[in-house]
């Protein structure tokens, strides 16, 4: 792809992306929808997706960005549903979509049908991810959507190896396949485990937040490349160094994560831009090489593929979560009761996504012979449409699905109060910390600036408290609110004070980025206490 045809995708998916934030329409559904209908404007290049590209440069980021905004104590507690969909399912859904496509589609050889088995099985990272975040899930159901999410992939790229290699007459075995799946996810754990510690030990070694933030945007493509090396799973590797290292966060120092931060969400916002408008710009490049599956007859098979991908996963999901309740008395007293809701909607949110398509268009031209692929372009077609019904149908139908059957959301009340406990447990830990230093005449403070420190440390604890009281009858707004808004216009009249110091000649261009930065950081610190 030359530079001019790169650039105007990533403006021009930011901009339809940013103009869906002040619409009530989920980004990725108009970055589609603007896809398809750019992909036919004159003058148009063709935006085929590359798998070279797409599976070693999107897929990483988008994966580690993922994985380090999900909590792994939180993941590892809901293990077992986790697991049940990001490789039962998928290797459920590889069987049962590929047996389907090859009774309903003529002449589609079984191995090729399991091939666009294995293509649509996996959801997509960042339909799910992006999804969860608009509509504000429960956080155990998002809590499992981004868990399988993660590690499906791996699953699915795997399932799609073995089938490819029996589509194209290599042969393969039920213990081949079995023993490349074992190869590749324990061997993609492993790279991740032998990695995480030293990438963890460099980011707390290294001194400067540039240098550890050059290592943060390395760190996806470097573990994806060793897995891969080695025949193992890039995508297992990335997942597991990733957890750890957002586990322990925590122990790099505070501008390392105000700039990490910033990078890695400006990285996906513009990543996952780009991804869902390549998608829709697809449409061009599938349909030239639809070739004899055409009119009618593709429709119907694009309408049966999709009701099939839906209904494998209804059949999927409800046996995995009631079943395990039904054999086990220990999950039945540990865990509780699962509701038919939470089911539903983990079910009705299997959106694909671009990983599918990639790993389509990876597809050979030819099989071992010399012959063309068997339907090869018909398993572009059906993935294709596969991708779009879901985005499209789940994905406008799931906001108003989690209206219609009322279920609880997130308990910001109870969040609040939990925040409050743990900021007044904090907070007298340091008031010790504070009086223990203080009364070292080595730390001797003068009485206005030891008092700051008080002052300071009270607000912070309050702040949460403040968030559960009353509100302000007149503005709506909670002390805090209108704490942190005060504060903005007071250090908004300063910074435009050293503005017009700065342009007055009294100080220079190096002192006011000082001066602001010190600014910055202070309105920072007051927005993020009240958030």
């Amino acid at each position: 792809m030359h530079v001019m045809p790169l650039l105007l995708l990533i403006a021009g998916s930011a901009a339809v992306a940013g103009a869906a934030r002040r619409t009530p329409v989920p980004a990725p559904l108009l970055l589609v929808a603007a896809g398809l209908i750019v992909s036919y404007v004159p003058g148009v290049p063709d935006y085929t997706l590359d798998p070279h590209i797409v599976l070693p440069l999107l897929l990483p980021p988008l994966l580690y960005t993922a994985a380090t905004d999900s909590s792994y104590l939180d993941l590892r507690a809901q293990l077992r549903p986790v697991a049940l969909l990001s490789v039962g399912y998928v290797l459920f859904a590889t069987f049962a979509v590929g047996w389907a496509a090859y009774v309903i589609v003529p002449d589609l050889s079984l191995t090729a049908a399991l091939v666009l088995g294995a293509v649509v099985a996996p959801p997509d990272a960042v339909a799910a991810t992006a999804v969860a975040r608009r509509v504000g899930l429960p956080s155990r159901v998002t809590t499992i959507l981004q868990g399988e999410s993660l590690v499906n992939d791996a699953t699915a790229i795997t399932a799609y190896k073995v089938a490819l290699a029996a589509a194209v007459g290599e042969g393969a075995t039920w213990a081949g396949g079995i023993g490349e799946f074992l190869l590749a996810a324990l061997g993609g754990i492993g790279v991740g485990l032998v990695l995480m510690v030293p990438i963890h030990w460099m980011r707390t070694h290294l001194k400067e937040a540039l240098l550890q933030n050059s290592l943060s945007l390395l760190t996806p493509f470097f573990a994806y490349a060793v897995a891969e090396q080695v025949h193992a799973s890039g995508v297992l590797a990335v997942v597991v160094v990733a957890l750890y290292l957002g586990h322990r966060n925590w122990e790099v120092d505070f501008a390392t994560r105000l700039q990490e931060e910033a990078v890695w969400k400006m990285v996906a916002f513009i990543l996952e831009s780009a991804v869902f408008a390549l998608i829709g710009l697809q449409l061009p490049v599938i349909l030239k090489g639809l070739g004899e599956y055409e009119g009618a007859s593709a429709a119907w098979y694009a309408v049966a593929l999709f009701v099939i991908v839906v209904a494998t996963r209804f059949a999927w999901v409800y046996p995995a979560t009631y079943l395990p309740r039904l054999l086990s008395a220990r999950i039945r007293k540990r865990e509780e009761n699962p509701t038919w809701k939470g089911s539903f909607v983990i079910s009705w949110a299997g959106m694909r996504g671009v990983v599918s398509l990639a790993i389509a268009f990876s597809i050979p031209l030819t099989a071992e012979g010399g012959e063309d692929f068997p339907g090869r372009n018909m398993i572009l077609f059906l993935t294709f449409t596969t991708v779009i019904g879901t985005l499209v149908v789940q994905g406008l139908s799931l906001p108003p699905l989690i209206r219609l059957l009322k279920l609880p959301g997130r308990d910001q009340q109870a969040e609040t109060l939990a925040e409050a406990n743990a900021q007044a447990q904090a907070s007298r830990a340091a008031e010790r910390r504070l009086e223990e230093l203080l009364s070292d005449e080595r730390n001797a403070l003068p009485t206005p600036l030891a008092d700051r420190l008080r002052t300071v440390l009270e607000r912070r604890r309050n702040a949460v408290w403040e968030r559960l009281g009353q509100v302000n009858t007149v503005t709506g707004e909670t002390a805090d609110d209108t704490y942190r808004r005060l504060s903005r216009e007071m250090i908004g009249a300063e910074r435009a004070v050293f503005v017009k110091l700065r342009d007055g000649r009294f100080i220079d261009d190096e002192m006011l980025r000082t001066l602001l930065r010190r600014l910055d950081l202070e309105e920072a610190a007051a927005f993020r206490e009240g958030t």
